[in-house]
């Protein structure tokens, strides 16, 4: 697979998770929503992994794997829909652009070869102050909103964790294989979870919940974590949490013209700089090269 493509699938899947997250919740609560998606996309990952013959691996390193990603599953996506509640979805993948900076200090400790120069340090500043701008209309909000941003800071601190540590142990498994047993690592957590806060099943749910729950377990689950894991392997684990500095803008999109939610100049100002951040941290140690290459001349 080009690893490209695959940088961009795990883009647009994760630019329309947060408003099909808010969607999957409607009417069924938020522990059905995150569970049902998280049994089906189990089942799913299981069955497409024996369709293309990549068998479970049982070595010590791919079962460390498995429960780092399974935890940060399943630890990540509960505290996510848990924020749903009370934060617009753009917000929830605005939040998750934190995740470079969580990851690049995690990386600069736990994994070889993870660097953290001038300009990426430039980079992430930028970004920091451009989710800065984009919550400056959260201090005249509620104590609701608040706590729901603090739980997608501890969803960013849990994902970025796993991911450092899904790259620390280098499983030689297939992507497909990472995420079956990631996610039936997960899915019997959130079946307890659910169990344990009551289980209630809902009497009806419209067609628009239903559908959310299936793309997000297909898609978000599936194809999702599948993507990640592939990009993961291949690329450096703060390269992966780039994606997150340009989902927010496409999710905030979304949630403007699918649901309503406003974008403020706050918003506006703050998705500049994310982006202003994102190509200097990409970019700045070429930029810095060719620089250095005509200074010479």
């Amino acid at each position: 697979m080009s690893i490209p493509l695959a940088y961009i699938g795990v883009i647009i899947v994760w630019s329309t998770t947060p408003l099909a997250i808010l969607w999957s919740s409607e009417g069924v609560g938020f522990l059905f929503g995150v569970t049902s998606r998280m049994v089906i996309g189990a089942v799913l990952a299981l069955v497409v992994a024996a369709l293309l013959g990549a068998g479970m691996k049982w070595h010590r390193h791919a079962l460390t794997a498995y429960l780092a990603a399974g935890l940060g599953i399943y630890g990540g996506m509960l505290t996510v829909y848990w924020a749903a509640q009370y934060i617009p979805s753009g917000w929830i993948s605005v939040i998750f652009g934190l995740s470079p900076v969580f990851t690049g200090i995690m990386a600069r400790y736990w994994l070889e070869g993870e660097t953290l120069t001038p300009q990426k340090l430039t980079g992430m500043l930028l970004g920091i102050t451009g989710l800065a701008v984009i919550f400056v209309n959260a201090i005249e909000m509620d104590g609701h909103v608040l706590l729901g941003i603090t739980a997608m800071l501890l969803s960013v601190i849990i994902h970025s964790a796993s991911g450092v540590w899904v790259k620390r142990i280098n499983a030689d498994v297939p992507a497909i294989v990472m995420t079956s047993g990631g996610l039936a690592i997960a899915a019997p957590l959130f079946l307890i979870t659910w169990l344990f806060m009551g289980a209630e099943v809902p009497e009806e749910a419209t067609s628009r919940t239903i559908g959310a729950i299936g793309y997000l377990a297909l898609f978000g689950s599936v194809l999702g974590f599948a993507l990640y894991f592939y990009v993961l392997r291949n690329v450096q684990a703060t390269q992966v949490a780039l994606i997150t500095l340009i989902t927010p803008v496409i999710a905030l999109v979304l949630g403007n013209s699918l649901n309503s939610e406003p974008i403020t100049m706050e918003v506006v100002i703050g998705a500049a700089l994310i982006l202003s951040g994102l190509a200097l941290f990409q970019f700045g140690g070429q930029i810095v090269k060719i620089r250095t290459v005509f200074q010479r001349l």
